[in-house]
């Protein structure tokens, strides 16, 4: 009798597939313990790991450094061609603004030619005006700027105030702010000086 229920149980328990309650060995320590070599190698790694970390910072930013010293050089050079082409362009604009100050003085202002020069003048430098080029103030009346002009000669003037442009000689220009060339001009000392009595004897 208690070897058939004994068979019933052991059937039964397969027919569910469940199994009963298990006892896993015990573990000496709840922890995982590591033998003094493998803490080294641990230790060695995470050293080699903290260096290849540093090695990467350091390439990331010479990589930037680099990125940022061949952007400068690019905008330098492309700023050096421009005040190169557009400062051997100027004497050519001089030139022609010298000619049809010939033909006014010599009363062509009508000329079918005064009219073509003038033309071409305009063109040319709205086409440098597109490059940056601009024009340094130097009209008459204006004050004396050493780092805009340079004063070819010093005159006495009762019209001008001492340290101000009489005359404008040659225009000066700048590209980005850059100063290309002076503008040459004559600049005032200052009202002339009377002469005193004894000086006029």
């Amino acid at each position: 009798m208690k070897d058939k229920h004994t068979k019933h149980s052991t059937t039964s328990t397969a027919e569910t597939g469940s199994a009963p309650d298990e006892v896993l060995p015990e573990t000496e320590q709840s922890g995982t313990s590591i033998s003094s070599q493998e803490l080294e190698e641990l230790k060695a790694k995470a050293a080699k790991a903290d260096e290849n970390w540093d090695k990467f910072l350091r390439s990331v930013a010479e990589f930037d450094n680099y990125r940022k010293r061949v952007t400068r050089e690019k905008e330098e050079l492309a700023r050096y061609t421009s005040e190169k082409v557009v400062a051997a362009l100027l004497p050519a604009l001089d030139n022609l603004e010298r000619a049809i100050n010939a033909a006014q003085q010599h009363g062509s202002e009508d000329s079918a030619l005064l009219e073509g020069i003038t033309q071409v003048y305009n063109q040319f430098r709205r086409s440098l005006t597109e490059f940056g080029l601009q024009e340094v103030v130097a009209n008459a009346g204006h004050p004396f700027d050493p780092n805009l002009h340079e004063a070819v000669s010093h005159v006495e003037s009762g019209e001008q105030p001492e340290g101000h442009v009489v005359e404008q000689l040659q225009r000066g220009y700048k590209l980005a702010e850059r100063l290309l060339r002076p503008a040459r001009v004559v600049v005032s000392k200052g009202a002339p000086q009377e002469k005193s009595g004894a000086d006029s004897q």
